[in-house]
């Protein structure tokens, strides 16, 4: 029976490495040699939104699946390949797809040379030539899957959309629930697509139209419960997916 004056079992916390010493890593990596890499972007997402929209999402999800399963989470590669705007956006940071992919063979270098055997590259951004700089990274022998968390469906939690956009009821769901003090929704604004449209711009053969704010989607239809219930589904499924999933033969 516990002690009246027992304190509960704090809850798990995600093993970060930019805050553990060499020795505790090694420790880690020795549990278990797979280590998460969140990989975000400095982008806007539309008037209300903050421009480390998706860096923040997956920093939350990161962080929860550490946490969970006890594996090593990298620092985060806070830029990505932005999309094109027709017009500017102030804050907007974006890398090459050259770039951000020998940045990446050049971290994940580094680290197998310390013992990782497995990388988990995990993003919230779906721009082709983006996910095209992570899908190409390679190594010695490590394994590498890189993880889109929009990959996932979430068709029938929308009620405007049939899938993620940008800015969107989505994100700005994700971010009411995660982060409701950083988003403005009274400055949402829709902006819809046809699904040719879409496709090109998710290509990088279209700009972000002039004549939008900079999301396109429906945020006006977002919500913290729609939120709550978008992040359970793409961590439960990342969680059968990745981590639960039985290892491939060597």
């Amino acid at each position: 029976m516990t002690s009246p004056s027992a304190s509960p079992a704090s809850p798990p916390r995600p093993l970060l490495v930019k805050e553990m010493i060499p020795s505790g890593i090694n420790a880690a990596i020795s549990n278990d040699p797979r280590l998460i890499v969140p990989i975000g972007t400095c982008e806007q997402h539309g008037p209300h939104l903050p421009l480390g929209c998706d860096t923040i999402i997956v920093e939350h999800l990161c962080d929860d699946l550490s946490a969970e399963y006890g594996v090593l989470r990298a620092p985060t590669v806070e830029y990505g390949v932005n999309v094109d705007t027709e017009r500017g956006f102030p804050g907007n940071a974006s890398l090459r797809k050259k770039t951000l992919h020998r940045m990446l063979n050049d971290l994940l270098a580094s680290w197998e040379a310390t013992g990782v055997r497995e990388f988990i590259l995990i993003t919230a951004h779906g721009h082709d030539p983006h996910q095209e700089a992570l899908a190409t990274v390679t190594t010695m022998n490590a394994r590498v899957r890189v993880v889109d968390i929009f990959g996932v469906q979430l068709k029938d939690l929308l009620e405007g959309q049939s899938e993620a956009m940008h800015g969107d009821e989505v994100d700005t769901s994700l971010m009411l629930f995660l982060a409701p003090e950083l988003v403005r929704t009274e400055l949402a604004q829709d902006y819809m697509m046809s699904r040719e449209m879409l496709r090109r711009y998710r290509r990088g053969r279209l700009k972000v139209p002039g004549g939008s704010a900079g999301s396109i989607g429906r945020p006006s239809l977002a919500s913290a419960e729609k939120g709550r219930a978008l992040y359970e589904r793409i961590r439960s499924k990342i969680s059968d997916r990745i981590f639960l999933a039985p290892a491939p033969a060597e």
